[in-house]
Parts: structure tokens; C-alpha cells; sequence
């Protein structure tokens, strides 16, 4: 199975897979990138997943619908546009000659989903704009206690989970994860990497769980130092939940 990140307006990606002849897309935000790739590499579009409901997700649903010869999955406690399957936690379908599960991720927004599977051998997990490369979405809709289980929900998939999620934050991310942890030798040098990367005109992404768990602050919420940093940007004490919203609140303003 072949992973495409097709970049859409400035920093978002639509995540493609596809076996040289079937494909499935992940949040299009824009359809015209999705109908480039799959006639340029002959594709037949067999199913979209939709994670949630923000407009730059969504807004290629109704020019991929003509060319779609498949289900849209998205999820059940929110609303998109056209006929989809409503799926949330615990309900699984195969794609792709893959199970997918589906994990409910509520933070971002109060319905969002993520889509999970490792019957492919390299586990996989398409996480919207719950969890980015050294980040996390902002709370639109949902509270930090549903964010930090949420995130800490992914935390617990496989190490070697290929994370793909919406957007090219990770240079602005891990500029903040350096202030939470300014000695973190990870963080470096994950950093320099990111930027000949993004010097190339390449994607930093996918991550990796396991590479998450060495340089996102948010999933690092129980690392003394981590906490020490919370304490002095608003938290009232060293609860996971607490230091995970004062780092929230700290990086809407950084």
C-alpha cells in the first residue's frame, strides 16, 4: 500500500492510499488535488474518510461524489455534507483489503474521529487535527479533559503507528515544544531534520507515535520538566489534565 500527503491550500494535506489501482483519500479539503492524482496515476477512487467537520476537510466532498465509487465514512455525532456512513468508536469496516478502526477523539471538535489499522502490516492512524507532529489542535469544541484523553488515546497505539495528520504545523510545533523543553536532544534534532525537509519542499509528515512520545509536549504532560513549565504558565498543579491546559493555553499565544 502506496501513502501520498497531497498539499491543499497552504498547510493542509489529503492523505492518499492506494495499491496502483484503487484509492482512498483522507479529509479532502479541496478535490481539484485528489482528481489530479488519481488520472495522473489511474486510480479509481473507492472510498473517502472524513475525521471532521471543519469546511477545509470537508469542502472537496462534492466534487469527488461524481468520480467516487464508494462509501464516505464520517463521523456520527457530526454533520457533513451528502449521504455518508456515520461511524464512531468501536465500529470497524475493510478498505483497501485493511480493517479500520475507528476511535472516537473529541477535543478539536466535539464528534471528531480518527481511523486506525494495522492489518497492513505498518500500523496507521489518519488523526485530523486531534494530534499534529509536536502538537495538538486547538479546543474548538471540546473541553482540555476530552483533548488530553484524547491524545493520550493515540498515545497508546503502537509505537511505530505512522501518525497522519492534517496539517504542516510541525517548524511552528516544535518551536514551542523547544520552550517547554529546551534541553530535550529529540527536539533538536527532530527539529533539524524538519527543516531541510521543509527547505525541499517535503513533508514532515508522517511521524510516529513513538517519535511523538520523545518531542510533543502534550504527550509528554507527565515529565517533570514538562510540569515545571505548566506550573509557571497558569496550571495550579502538577494533574495531567491541568498541565496539559496551561500548555494549551500557553501555545494559543506563543
Amino acid at each position: 500500500m502506496k501513502l501520498i500527503a497531497l498539499p491543499a491550500f497552504t498547510d493542509n494535506y489529503i492523505w492518499m492510499l492506494h495499491d496502483d489501482h484503487h484509492a482512498v483519500v483522507v479529509d479532502p479539503g479541496d478535490g481539484a488535488p485528489v482528481l489530479h492524482a488519481l488520472a495522473s496515476m489511474q486510480l479509481l477512487l473507492v472510498g473517502i474518510l472524513v475525521t471532521h467537520h471543519h469546511h477545509d476537510h470537508t469542502a472537496g466532498l462534492q466534487s469527488l461524489r461524481s468520480v467516487l465509487k464508494g462509501p464516505v465514512w464520517g463521523p456520527a455525532r457530526e454533520t457533513i455534507a451528502g449521504p455518508y456512513t456515520p461511524v464512531g468508536e468501536g465500529d470497524s469496516f475493510e478498505l483497501l483489503g485493511q480493517v479500520w478502526q475507528v476511535l472516537d477523539i473529541p477535543g478539536h471538535t466535539a464528534g471528531h474521529v480518527a481511523y486506525f489499522s494495522e492489518s497492513g502490516g505498518e500500523p496507521i492512524v489518519f488523526c485530523g487535527d486531534t494530534l499534529f507532529s509536536g502538537g495538538c489542535g486547538r479546543l474548538f469544541e471540546g473541553t482540555p479533559a476530552q483533548m488530553h484523553q484524547s491524545l493520550q488515546r493515540l498515545a497508546a497505539l503502537p509505537s511505530r503507528t505512522r501518525v497522519c495528520c492534517g496539517h504542516e504545523y510541525t517548524l511552528a510545533n516544535l518551536a514551542f515544544a523547544q520552550a517547554v523543553e529546551p534541553d530535550n536532544p529529540d527536539v533538536a534534532t527532530h527539529l533539524a531534520w524538519c527543516q531541510r525537509a521543509r527547505e525541499q519542499q517535503a513533508p514532515t509528515l508522517p511521524s510516529s507515535i513513538g517519535r511523538e512520545l520523545s518531542i510533543n509536549p502534550f504527550l509528554r504532560v507527565h515529565v517533570a520538566g514538562v510540569m515545571d513549565q505548566a506550573l509557571q504558565h497558569g496550571a495550579p498543579d502538577r494533574e495531567a489534565v491541568h498541565v496539559f491546559a496551561a500548555l494549551r493555553q500557553w501555545k494559543n499565544t506563543f
